[in-house]
């Protein structure tokens, strides 16, 4: 086998270290942002990487993983990726789009290892959470729990309708899901109606 090219050893450094950041892989288009060439002589380079069994990736979006990482990494070994699952508002409640748009990678210190597979992501639609830092197009991590304690951010199903609230718990059973946004008003349901699907625990941007 051919040994590394001095260009993809840089490139096999500038992922790892992407990772050890970022907690997620760089796309292409990063990876060829960065070294100021084109991305397909990033792809040429990738699959010349393939070939040598420094890495593996598919066609989606940042699922390149190393074969053979360069140094142990707190992050590296627990790079986890979970469904994103599509739109939830964050406005009143809105129906859920079920349907899977990809994978979000994230560090597995946010569900915890034994609970991996409780962990799923949804795209945020609207700004009623804003005040927190929530915004339109935002991606959240989520992990299914059993009993939400007052205070959680949670993804809310609603009479067959979905949200993203923060939860609070009242006498006689009422639920309140209150917004963080002076524009919108807290919503009230009884306890019946509100089945929490998880809480939030992870935040995702793109810039």
């Amino acid at each position: 086998m051919k040994a590394l090219t001095e260009k993809q050893k840089d490139i096999l450094e500038f992922i790892e270290d992407f990772m050890e950041k970022e907690v997620m892989a760089p796309t292409v288009y990063e990876i060829a942002d960065f070294f100021k060439i084109k991305t397909s002589t990033v792809f040429a380079h990738l699959r010349a990487l393939q070939r040598k069994n420094q890495l593996n990736r598919s066609s989606k979006a940042r699922s390149i993983s190393l074969m053979k990482p360069r140094r142990k990494s707190k992050h590296m070994s627990f790079v986890l990726s979970i469904p994103l699952l599509g739109r939830i508002n964050a406005g009143l409640p809105a129906e859920s789009l079920e349907h899977k748009e990809g994978d979000v990678f994230i560090d597995t210190g946010l569900v915890g290892k034994r609970d991996a597979d409780k962990a799923f992501a949804l795209r945020i639609q609207g700004e009623s959470m804003r005040d927190i830092g929530i915004y339109q197009d935002d991606i959240v991590i989520v992990k299914q729990i059993d009993e939400p304690k007052s205070g959680d951010i949670v993804v809310a199903l609603v009479n067959e309708e979905v949200t993203v609230k923060t939860i609070y718990f009242h006498k006689g059973g009422r639920i309140e899901l209150r917004p963080a946004n002076s524009d919108f008003s807290p919503q009230f349901y009884p306890a019946a109606q509100v089945k929490i699907q998880g809480r939030v625990v992870g935040l995702q941007r793109e810039y």
